[in-house]
Order: structure tokens, then sequence, then C-alpha cells
């Protein structure tokens, strides 16, 4: 028998006493790290700032989310498990994970991020007596990604096409390498470790991989530098930034399975899905990632029609 599909979204409500997944009561101490303790340790993250959208600053070891111990022990740890064991042999262990095991891993972290930040503006706004207010978009798109992250507790199948872009690459990282990123308006996310890079679009129904169809052609099964790879990642976020609309989903229980079905994205717009590439507004993401190198946005755009890049020659 399928689970009751949990909408924590639909009251605002992220209390302790509620499993972030499945919404059931659970214990105080019932509680999971964002990020994963295998990680936690193997890259000594559990002191490393974290600096979340308020400007305050938490830890990667301290930041939590309540979860029942049954789902914990059962359906993360194994999950985790297998991540792990990829991740540590390297990009052709990680090419063999599902895109949907990415996904689950990839949506967890990202949510659990999500889930923090908004139990600290609801707190903020609650501390000045006013009700706490989240952009509709906003609020569509945390909910499915939660919704979607039920796959992991019950029964789902995603029609046609997964609602996701997820991307694997060879990379040259040195071996104290790990470097995450997310953006969780645009639900975007990177990770550089061991030899791999990932990059993933975790709502916008392949749409990213179609726009980007002429470059992944280019580096498909190429091994890439750091400073690749990052303007690999400045492209995804950019794009994604100008990705316009906001996905919407046929969710269908039926005979015990949850079945997810993407609708067709122009919908009664003529508009092209994503707004007008600019030099400017990529150079000044492409310069955040190349920070290490320290290329300015001058240097980035002096041509803006063609634009530094360590990827491709004129």
């Amino acid at each position: 028998m399928a689970h009751t599909l949990y909408k924590p979204f639909k009251k605002l409500e992220f209390k302790n006493k509620n499993c972030f997944l499945s919404g059931v009561t659970i214990q105080a101490d019932e509680q999971i790290s964002v990020f994963p303790e295998w990680l936690i340790a193997q890259f000594q993250l559990a002191q490393k700032p974290f600096k979340l959208l308020d400007e305050s600053m938490a830890t990667y070891g301290v930041i939590k989310v309540p979860c029942s111990a049954g789902i914990a022990k059962y359906t993360l740890e194994p999950l985790e498990h297998e991540i792990q064991k990829a991740f540590n042999i390297g990009y052709e262990a990680v090419k063999n994970l599902s895109s949907l095991q990415l996904f689950q891993w990839i949506g967890k972290l990202v949510y659990g991020i999500i889930y923090n930040e908004l139990r600290i503006g609801i707190r903020e706004q609650q501390a000045g007596g006013e009700d706490f207010l989240l952009a509709e978009g906003l609020m569509y798109k945390f909910g499915n990604l939660q919704l979607m992250l039920q796959s992991l507790i019950q029964p789902m199948q995603f029609e046609e096409r997964p609602p996701w872009t997820i991307q694997i690459f060879k990379v040259e990282n040195s071996p104290e390498v790990f470097n995450f990123r997310d953006e969780i308006n645009t639900l975007t996310f990177s990770l550089a470790m061991n030899d791999f890079g990932i990059i993933a679009c975790l709502q916008d129904n392949g749409s990213n991989a179609i726009y980007h169809e002429e470059t992944l052609l280019k580096v498909k099964d190429k091994t890439l530098k750091p400073i690749q790879f990052e303007e690999l990642i400045a492209r995804f976020y950019y794009s994604n930034y100008l990705f316009n609309r906001l996905p919407e989903y046929n969710v269908l229980p039926a005979n015990d399975v949850v079945y997810i079905e993407a609708m067709p994205l122009r919908g009664l717009s003529n508009k092209p899905l994503f707004d007008n590439w600019q030099a400017k507004p990529y150079g000044q993401v492409l310069e955040n990632f190349w920070k290490p190198w320290g290329f300015t946005l001058f240097e980035i755009i002096k041509d803006p029609e063609n634009p530094m890049s360590f990827l491709f020659d004129e």
C-alpha cells in the first residue's frame, strides 16, 4: 500500500516533530545530517563554515533535518552506501549509478539546505510578529522537489522523461578537492571530487541538456581540467537562470504507484524556453567561478561576442 503523499508546503510547517520526508511524527533526537557523515569525515567538513542566505554562518556538520529513524536506517543509509562506494571509486562507477539514484541523493541534499533556510526565515518573521511569506513560484518548485523525493519511500514512476538534467564529467581534480555549490532559487547543483564532476538542474525537464547539446557533444568522453569544468558549471548555472518556465506536473496515485507526468513546457506561450544569453551577466557568473585563477570580468568579456573560454577556441 502506498504512503499518503506528504505536502508540507500547504501550511508551511517545518517542525522537528515531523520527518522531513514522510511527515510522520518522530522523537526530537531523530535527525540526520544534510551532508552525509561519510562525506563530512572524508573531507573534514564538520567545522568548515557554510554560509546561509541570511548571511549567517553555520558549519557543514550542524546542518540537519528531522528524519524518521526507520527511513534513515532502511532507506537513506543504503542509498548513501551505494553513492559513497561509487563516488570513491570514481567517474566510471558514478556513470553507472542510475539517474534516479543521483537525483535522490542530490535532491535530498539540496532540499535539506532549503529546509534549513525556510526554518530560519520562518523563525525570523515570527520573531518580528509577521507571517512568513514565500513566493508562489518557489513554493511550487520546492513542493515538487519534496514530492519527488518521496520516491525514496514509495513506488513512483516518472512518465516519458525525468524532471531533471544530471550530467557527469571526468575531471582532473586534486585528491583533496571537494567543491560543492548550489543555487536554491533555480535548483541548480554542482559537485567536484575524486576524478569526476556533476552538474544538476533538478526541475527543468531536461531542457538545459538540450540547450547545451552542442557543448555536451564536444566534451563527451573528454577529461576536463578544473578550469574547464568550472566554465561548464557557469554555463549551466547561467542557462538555468535564463530558463523562464515553471514546470508543472500531473500527479496520479494509482495501484500503489504514484505516476508523475511532466506537462509540456511551452504551454500557451510562443516565447522561447530560455531568455536571451547576454555576455555581461554570463561573464559575472564565470568571474565568480574562476576566482581561483584571478580572471576579471573585463578580461572575460573583452570581446563580448566571444567571451574568454578554456573549453573552445573561436
